[in-house]
């Protein structure tokens, strides 16, 4: 039996399943972590986000598992527990300032040249937004998936998606780095 940070209680599945899922995990982790981190803009709520994500996928292993869209189905796990989360905390009011700096591997060649202060603009988005553009970007996936991922119509999507990049640019000027952005609107 295993106990999430959250207090969630996970049943042990069989070795194979285990070992199928393990393999899962470790090859996609590093990437959940770095969609969550852009979600949240946190590296200890990225964490939490990605271990409750994993929590619930471990759950519905069984299920998925052989479905062709198992990285599909875990991002709409991490897009709807960020979701809850943040709505949980609005009721809540609760506020947080967090002025450190944390350094997730959101830098690196998978990036082409986008520099951190696109990636701070992002984070700055309303939530809805962000998280288009993270999927729609940084997932590189479809408007469709982006819509299903969130559970929204795909003219949300490209109505948030437009909304952002308007905001970006606002706030960045015309910059280079951020003309691979304009061929997927």
């Amino acid at each position: 039996m295993l106990t999430t940070a959250k207090g969630t209680r996970v049943e042990s599945r069989p070795d194979a399943a285990r070992a199928d899922f393990e393999s899962w995990m470790v090859a996609r982790q590093g990437r959940l972590l770095r969609t969550a981190y852009l979600l949240t803009g946190d590296v200890h709520a990225a964490e939490d986000l990605v271990q409750t994500a994993l929590a619930k996928l471990y759950l519905a292993w069984d299920r998925v598992s052989d479905a062709p869209s198992v990285d599909a189905y875990a991002r709409k796990i991490l897009v709807n527990e960020h979701t809850s989360t943040w709505r949980r905390l609005w009721r809540h009011r609760e506020t947080v300032t967090d002025t450190s700096t944390h350094d997730v591997p959101v830098s690196s060649p998978e990036y082409d040249g986008v520099g951190a202060a696109l990636w701070d603009a992002v984070r700055a988005l309303p939530e809805r937004q962000r998280a288009v553009i993270v999927l729609r970007y940084y997932e590189q996936l479809s408007e469709k998936e982006t819509a299903d991922a969130l559970g929204v119509a795909v003219g949300t999507v490209k109505s948030q998606g437009s909304r952002a990049i308007d905001t970006l640019r606002t706030h960045l000027g015309d910059r280079d780095d951020l003309t691979g952005w304009e061929a997927h609107r």
